[in-house]
């Protein structure tokens, strides 16, 4: 692990940003003042490498905001229909951790220039969330980063047939929008969360849920400090100790589960 990586939450992403060399000096005022204000409020979520420890497998997600229109948004993909898991379905740009990775940072960042094409040194990583636990037990990081809205897509068709973009506040404030529980195979209880969003570019609908939802939900939650139209998981008063409190609640019934089968 390098030096700059161990002076705690909130400086190796911070750093990491710094040498990608985000063009953002340059910004129009008011387009800078949106981008501080959420490079803010995501610093005070940042969990560093808190859960490193823990005994799962790794995986990352980058999660890629991009300013249009003076308005937030969040890149996303579509896995392509030759994958084995999950072919079609919406998801941030991700992946499993090489023994190569450094760190979750790493591995996000390397996951999206192989998936959609986006160079490291383009994106300004500001912070990593509380991660989540997908349904293969992994260990999920989303990692959040900056990108410059004149970054030119490359899909890699073997992993990625579609990238588009949603207003960020869609996941606060959903015009299509529905949940449901889900017993995990650990047996704990939790929501799911499915929008259903419209894309004019694209003239079609996207379907986005499961954790690539709990964690745009997540996202929109911090950066903008509202209440959302629909109900979660969380008491929004004390966000970052309630979003803790659900992540180990779900990592508590997988360990127990395990515990149970040995």
């Amino acid at each position: 692990m390098a030096a700059e990586r161990e002076l705690g939450p909130g400086a190796a992403a911070g750093d990491r940003g710094a040498a990608g060399g985000c063009p953002c000096s340059a910004l129009p005022a008011p387009r800078q003042g949106l981008m501080e204000e959420a490079r803010r409020r995501l610093r005070e979520f940042d969990v560093g490498d808190k859960f490193c420890r823990l005994p799962l497998p790794r995986a990352a997600v980058l999660l890629p905001l991009v300013v249009r229109l003076g308005r937030l948004h969040l890149l996303l993909t579509v896995r392509s229909m030759q994958l084995r898991r999950s072919p079609g379905e919406v998801c941030f740009p991700g992946g499993k951790r090489e023994a190569t990775d450094d760190d979750d940072i790493d591995t996000a960042l390397r996951e999206a220039k192989e998936e959609v094409g986006l160079e490291p040194e383009k994106v300004e990583v500001i912070c990593r969330l509380m991660p989540g636990i997908d349904k293969m037990n992994n260990l999920v990081t989303p990692v959040v980063g900056f990108v410059e809205d004149t970054f030119q897509v490359t899909p890699n068709p073997d992993e990625v047939s579609e990238v588009f973009v949603v207003p960020l506040e869609y996941f606060v404030k959903p015009l299509n929008y529905k949940a449901f529980s889900y017993e995990t195979p650990s047996g704990y209880l939790t929501r799911i969360h499915c929008f259903t969003y419209d894309d004019q570019e694209h003239k079609r609908s996207f379907k986005i849920w499961g954790l690539t939802a709990h964690f745009a939900v997540f996202l929109a939650l911090v950066i903008f400090g509202e209440r959302p139209t629909f109900e979660v998981d969380y008491d929004l008063d004390n966000l970052m100790s309630s979003s803790e409190n659900y992540f180990f609640n779900l990592y508590a019934s997988i360990y127990e589960r395990k515990k149970s089968n040995l």
